[in-house]
């Protein structure tokens, strides 16, 4: 978040922008994912067991290399299901007949030079990545860095979801629906709809080695997606797209399908961008506006810029705990409904706010920033909004449209397509998103009700937030009335 000019962004983007489809076919029967809201995309809430079914023999697949730790184990079960999948969508979507890769490749990124093979002509040590190569038709991974980082960190979905995305890049090649005139951009966000897909027969039970609950399970699934977005918006290399991209591709194909991803195009990916920042004007601009109480009131400022209530909240910024007698206190900031006061801990939202430091892991388990801080600032003045409007304050429907409305108050504080005239205190970043995502996927704060309460979905809470990014205020009344 960065102080300076800005405007309102649109908020009239089709809600078909919202999910490349309306629908998906649940036990023969065609049904909105939008008829419940506090469903997974029309699937349950679970809690069960996620990962590695217990009992079940592992994959024999050939693996050139194979080491036989538990990474690789994981992995090579993994492919097995992710082909199986592929065997039976394939061919309604695309003409001819699934062809599994040529080649399955493991090395080790810690191992000695010239003691792992290659992969895609490419030495292989101090590589800790997973991949696909074109060139021959292959998939590999490292199995001594990247995927015990991913298992340590995510579990064990999260490396399940990468090879998942990786095959998906395969399917591009073998269907030919990428070409060599499509950006990267497409191609890499095809891939994590497709690994979404993959997750969904998951879920649905369909896997010979895994399960998958909607709850924590899926949680850390999209968490990792999170970790490895791109960091630097600025950078060339910055081609598999934001924090808040690569999850909405993932969703879309949770929800819709795999044939929904292949509608993925430049177009679309360009849509669901909308004016939102994608870039810093400034090479040296990190985007980061310390928490402060000035910035806070600045933020106060805006809100009734951009998302006006009759009933203005006032602030207070000594404590978060304000003696509420209706509601309770959301540590560090809160909402008091017989005052219509928000309460701010300034020092504790501010550690909220500090910017996440990976110092030597491999990858970064929360994306954390200004914008952590300043979304659940966001999420409590929105509760005075529905007060106003004399909409519930406690239940799960609140603590999504919470979200839903915290996101509609950020994309309007976007830089971009400002209205005529209009000057605000503060706007929108690169990578601001980034950071709301992942606290929606953490904690929670910022989709939850008065009371603090909210769903056990991240998939949900982030559903909600980005239907209110690219909705607006329109679209969250019209789902979460």
């Amino acid at each position: 978040m960065i102080g300076g000019r800005s405007g309102l962004i649109a908020a009239t983007l089709a809600l078909a922008l919202l999910a490349s489809g309306c629908g998906n076919l649940v036990s023969g029967r065609a049904v909105s994912i939008y008829d419940d809201p506090f469903t997974v995309a029309g699937l349950p809430v679970t809690s069960g067991p996620s990962g590695p079914r217990p009992g079940v023999s592992h994959a024999d697949l050939p693996v050139t290399n194979f080491d036989g730790n538990d990474a690789d184990v994981l992995a090579v079960d993994a492919v097995d299901d992710i082909q199986t999948f592929w065997e039976a969508v394939y061919p309604t979507l695309f003409r001819g007949r699934f062809e599994p890769v040529a080649e399955l490749i493991s090395w080790d990124a810690d191992a000695r030079r010239g003691q792992s093979p290659d992969f895609c002509d490419e030495e292989t040590d101090g590589v800790p990545n997973a991949g696909f190569c074109s060139l021959d038709n292959t998939i590999g991974w490292d199995r001594g860095i990247l995927l015990p980082a991913m298992m340590d960190a995510f579990g064990p979905m999260s490396v399940v979801m990468v090879l998942a995305h990786e095959y998906g890049h395969a399917v591009q090649t073998q269907s030919g629906l990428i070409g060599d005139s499509d950006p990267t951009i497409v191609a890499e966000q095809q891939a994590d709809c497709f690994g979404g897909a993959f997750m969904r027969s998951v879920a649905q039970g369909e896997s010979k080695h895994f399960t998958l609950n909607t709850s924590d399970g899926l949680n850390s699934v999209l968490a990792a997606t999170v970790a490895v977005r791109d960091e630097d918006p600025g950078s060339p290399d910055s081609v598999h797209g934001s924090a808040f991209e690569r999850v909405t591709a993932a969703q879309i194909g949770f929800t819709d399908g795999a044939g929904a991803c292949t509608k993925i195009d430049e177009k679309e990916v360009e849509s669901r961008r909308a004016s939102l920042p994608q870039q810093f004007d400034n090479p040296s601009d990190t985007g980061e506006l310390p928490v402060t109480q000035e910035s806070l009131e600045m933020f106060a400022t805006t809100f009734e810029q951009v998302l006006p209530t009759p009933t203005p909240p006032t602030f207070d910024y000594t404590r978060s705990d304000t003696g509420c007698t209706d509601a309770k206190t959301t540590d560090p900031v809160s909402y008091c409904p017989s005052t219509n006061t928000i309460g701010v801990d300034v020092e504790k939202l501010a550690e909220r706010g500090e910017q996440s430091r990976s110092g030597d892991d491999v990858l970064p388990i929360n994306v954390s920033g200004d914008y952590s801080a300043y979304v659940v600032f966001v999420s409590r003045y929105v509760l005075a909004v529905q007060k106003a409007a004399g909409q519930t304050l406690v239940d799960a429907r609140a603590a999504l449209r919470s979200a839903c409305l915290s996101g509609a108050v950020t994309s309007l504080l976007s830089p971009e397509n400002p209205q005529e005239g209009a000057q605000l205190a503060v706007t929108l970043s690169p990578g601001d998103l980034d950071e709301a995502v992942s606290g929606l996927l953490t904690d929670g704060l910022a989709a939850s009700d008065v009371d603090g309460n909210t769903v056990p979905s991240g998939f949900s809470r982030v559903d909600a937030f980005r239907w209110g990014v690219l909705g607006g205020r329109t679209a969250c009344d019209g789902r979460y009335n």
